[in-house]
């Protein structure tokens, strides 16, 4: 598919729903409360402005020096989130409202007094309900992660490697919010854990390299006694892939892709193999390649697999995988997309699961993307202890 389309398909339903959003917000929290020429004009402009600047945020950053455009793309893109929020629970109290009256079988219609006093009762409660979540949200989303230690009992692991930790860094996106700070903060979080080996498992950056190097520079500090190894998730060849591999090298990261490195030494190790995005082909690239990752690895040996996202997940296990290591979801990062990517990812929306003797682990990442925003989803470095199986 071209990647023209496959933004178009995402870009058209989210800009369709911020449209109706900002129309139906404007006409309930507005219009229908207010008489007054200079409120309704006010609110226009503050709803239009607002859909056109949520949409643009990239253009109209584009206009103004750098830390002008930061400023504005955060604003912009809080609004949104505040919106999506507003949406959500002014709907909510709407219907639960209507649905109150029919319950309790009130006499309809009420009084032109008590319509107006439950309208702006509704507002004022979904206002205040929704300013509380986007303000936690956003505290929790520019809030350094949360370690999150998984213990895995990995198959054939050798007993001298029981303990071993493995420190997943993972959708950090990296970009116009999240910048140079942020980088050096997580860094500093993932060398204290003091792992045996980090994996930084794709969408580390939102843009190129002659944008984000200095900010993503700071990722050569990562210190492990085994390394840190870099596969590709889908934003980084919406970025540039192969700049940023380059990149990336030249800082002393490993980058995986679609082969295997042997991790230890001659008395004691396991097979550690990365694949390149599991969407990469619909952009052009050769991308995801199961097998070329997988070759020559031994049976009798222990394996994990780094793939940005969680899919063909069935395959891997048929494989008798140990242990495959992804992100990619965000695990809905917020409130109810949590819920939806349960729906929509089962198990595999976050956390660990097991299918035959292989296991899965999903990290909600480090990062956002969209509105600076986590709820119900807080952002984590993993610290993935391995035992043997």
């Amino acid at each position: 598919m071209p990647r023209w389309l496959s933004l178009a398909l995402f870009i058209v339903p989210v800009t369709s729903l911020l449209a109706v959003a900002h129309v139906y917000l404007y006409r309930r929290l507005v219009r229908d409360l207010t008489a007054r020429k200079a409120l309704r004009r006010a609110g226009i402009a503050l709803f239009a402005g607002g859909f056109v600047g949520s949409v643009g945020a990239r253009t109209v950053g584009a206009m103004l020096s750098s830390e002008a455009a930061r400023t504005t793309g955060i604003v912009l893109l809080l609004w949104m989130g505040l919106v999506l929020y507003l949406l959500m629970f002014t709907l909510m109290l709407d219907v639960g409202q209507r649905v109150l009256s029919r319950v309790r079988k009130e006499p309809a219609p009420p009084s032109p007094e008590r319509r107006a006093f439950l309208a702006k009762g509704l507002a004022a409660g979904a206002t205040v309900a929704s300013a509380t979540v986007s303000t936690y949200g956003s505290w929790r989303a520019f809030h350094p992660p949360d370690v999150r230690d998984i213990p895995v009992r990995l198959p054939r692991l050798p007993k001298a490697l029981e303990g071993f930790t493995l420190v997943q860094l993972t959708d950090v996106h990296i970009g116009g919010v999240l910048q140079r700070r942020f980088v050096d903060e997580l860094v500093a979080r993932t060398n204290a854990l003091k792992p045996d080996l980090i994996a930084v498992t794709g969408d580390l950056v939102d843009g190129t390299v002659p944008a984000l190097g200095r900010y993503v520079e700071g990722f050569g500090a990562l210190k492990a006694r085994h390394g840190a190894y870099f596969i590709t998730g889908n934003h980084d060849y919406y970025s540039g892939a192969g700049a940023w591999v380059s990149f990336l090298q030249g800082l002393g990261l490993t980058v995986l892709r679609n082969r295997s490195v042997s991790i230890g030494d001659a008395g004691a190790s396991f097979d550690l193999a990365g694949v390149d995005d599991w969407s990469a082909h619909k952009l052009g690239e050769p991308g995801y390649d199961l097998d070329a990752a997988l070759r020559g690895l031994r049976p009798d040996r222990a394996s994990v697999l780094l793939a940005h996202q969680p899919s063909n997940f069935e395959e891997v296990a048929r494989r008798d995988v140990g242990l495959q290591v992804s992100g990619h979801t965000h695990g809905g990062q917020m409130f109810p997309g949590n819920v939806l990517g349960r729906l929509i990812w089962g198990e595999q929306n976050a956390g660990l699961s097991q299918l035959g003797n292989s296991q899965l682990y999903v990290s909600r990442g480090c990062g956002f993307v969209g509105p600076p925003m986590r709820v119900g989803a807080p952002p984590e470095i993993a610290r993935i202890i391995l035992l043997p199986g």
